[in-house]
C-alpha cells in the first residue's frame, strides 16, 4: 500500500480515476484492471459499487484518494435507465425470470409522467431480493441464490430529479438524479407496481458523480501512461464542502493533529481546508465551540526536507 508521511504529497500516482465501466464486469474487476497502470501496491479502490448489468462512471481512488472515498459515495449521481414496461422480474433486471403480463397495453403519457414525479423526494424504498443489501448478516443475493425468502425492509433515499427521454410502449428511458444508496432496480420495480402493469430495468449507465463525469471516463485499455495522466484531483472529493482557508503556520499545526481557535463565518459542521496559494491541505470539521478540528490531512509546508 502506498503511504505517506504528513505534507505536500508528489502528485504521481495519487488522486482519482473516472472509469467507464463496461458491460458484463464487475467493479472489483474494473479496478484490477486499472491497477496495471500504476506501481505495485500502489492502494487502490473504488467509490460505489456498479453491477455488472451497469455501464458507465466509476470513480476509483488512488493512493491517497482511497481515504476520501466516503466522500465521493455521498455526493449526487445521475443515471439513464431503460426500462421494459408490462413485465416482472424476480431480479428487478432482465437477468432473472421474466413474466409478462399479457392483459398490458400501452399507458397514457400524463400516466407514466405522473408515475414518475411521485417517486421524487425522500422516498422508502426496499432493495432488491438480489442485491449486496444485508439480511441478518448476508448478503441478500447469497440467500436469494439459495431459494430462500428475502424480505428486506424499506430504507429512506433521495431522489432529486426524474426526467422523460424517451417513451415508446413498452420501452421507457430516463434520467434520474439521486443520493446514496438509491437502487434504479428498485425504482424501475416500483415504477411498474404503480402502474399497475410491472416494469424491470433493461439498461442503466452512470453518466456522473458529484463532478466526476462520463465525458471524462477513461475505457479500461489505454496505455498505462494514459492512465497514470488522467488522475485528477484530490480536492475534488471536497467539492460539496464549505472551503476555508488557513496560513501556512496553521496549516502545520493540523498536520500535526493540533486544534485551532476558529472564529470564521462558516457554519459547524465538515470542511475542506486550503492555504493561501489554494492547495489542499485536507478535510477538517469546524466544532460548535468555534474550534478547527483536523481529520485527514495532506499538505506539508514547503519549506520542508
Amino acid at each position: 500500500m502506498a503511504t505517506y508521511n504528513h505534507g505536500k504529497m508528489d502528485t504521481a500516482n495519487h488522486g482519482f480515476l473516472i472509469l467507464d465501466k463496461p458491460l458484463g464486469m464487475t467493479s472489483r474487476a474494473a479496478v484490477d484492471c486499472c491497477a496495471q497502470w500504476f506501481p505495485r501496491h500502489t492502494r487502490l479502490g473504488h467509490t460505489g459499487t456498479l453491477d455488472p448489468l451497469a455501464t458507465g462512471v466509476l470513480v476509483v481512488g488512488v493512493g491517497q484518494g482511497t481515504r476520501l472515498t466516503d466522500y465521493v459515495q455521498s455526493m449526487t449521481k445521475t443515471y439513464r435507465a431503460g426500462i421494459r414496461l408490462g413485465a416482472r422480474s424476480d431480479t428487478d433486471d432482465g437477468e432473472g425470470n421474466i413474466t409478462v403480463d399479457e392483459g398490458a397495453g400501452p399507458l397514457p403519457l400524463a400516466e407514466v409522467q405522473g408515475a414518475l414525479s411521485s417517486f421524487v423526494g425522500v422516498i422508502p424504498q426496499v432493495p432488491p431480493a438480489f442485491s449486496a443489501a444485508k439480511l441478518e448478516g448476508r448478503r441478500a443475493y447469497d440467500l436469494a441464490r439459495r431459494g430462500a425468502t428475502v424480505d428486506l425492509a424499506a430504507r429512506p433515499v433521495r431522489i432529486d430529479a426524474i426526467e422523460l427521454v424517451r417513451y415508446d410502449y413498452p420501452g421507457l428511458s430516463i434520467d434520474v438524479h439521486c443520493g446514496k444508496g438509491t437502487y434504479i432496480r428498485s425504482l424501475a420495480r416500483d415504477l411498474g407496481e404503480r402502474l399497475g402493469c410491472g416494469a424491470y430495468l433493461t439498461s442503466l449507465r452512470r453518466t456522473s458523480v458529484g463532478p466526476f463525469h462520463e465525458s471524462a471516463a477513461l475505457p479500461l485499455i489505454v496505455d498505462p501512461d494514459v492512465g497514470r495522466r488522467s488522475l485528477v484531483d484530490l480536492s475534488l472529493a471536497l467539492g460539496d464542502l464549505p472551503r476555508v482557508t488557513v496560513t501556512d503556520a496553521d496549516a502545520e499545526r493540523l498536520v500535526h493533529g493540533q486544534t485551532l481557535a476558529w472564529a470564521g463565518a462558516e457554519a459547524s459542521g465538515e470542511v475542506a481546508i486550503f492555504n493561501s496559494a489554494g492547495t489542499l491541505v485536507g478535510a477538517g470539521a469546524i466544532e460548535e465551540h468555534q474550534r478547527l478540528r483536523p481529520k485527514k490531512m495532506f499538505w506539508r509546508n514547503p519549506g520542508q526536507a
